[in-house]
């Protein structure tokens, strides 16, 4: 079994997990959570990450509103993208294997 130190995993995990602050808004309503796209009018509650866990800090009208308060701008900056040179190269085009002549 591959043991791993308890700091390395700890700053592993803590890579892993949002900011202090950070916010998400979920649908109020039953059921299990759902895309924005399935019923962008329903009031939204708002999460913030205490740093264990998300408690709620607030409600917002509808998604638009939601989106204002949370501002997922902010997380896709936070994206690590591929080195450049870590991609596969681009696919030669198809060419025939053997010229075609019509007569």
């Amino acid at each position: 079994m591959n043991d791993e130190p308890l700091d390395e995993w700890a700053a592993r995990r803590n890579a892993r997990r949002p900011a202090p602050g950070a916010r998400r808004a979920v649908p109020l309503g039953d059921g299990a959570a759902r895309g924005a796209h399935v019923a962008p009018d329903t009031p939204r509650g708002m999460l913030e990450w205490d740093g264990h866990q998300w408690v709620p800090s607030g409600v917002a009208e509808d998604h638009a509103a939601a989106v204002e308060k949370t501002n997922p701008q902010d997380a896709a900056a936070r994206v690590r993208l591929p080195r450049s040179s870590a991609l596969p190269p681009a696919p030669e085009p198809w060419r025939p294997t053997e010229e075609f002549w019509r007569p």
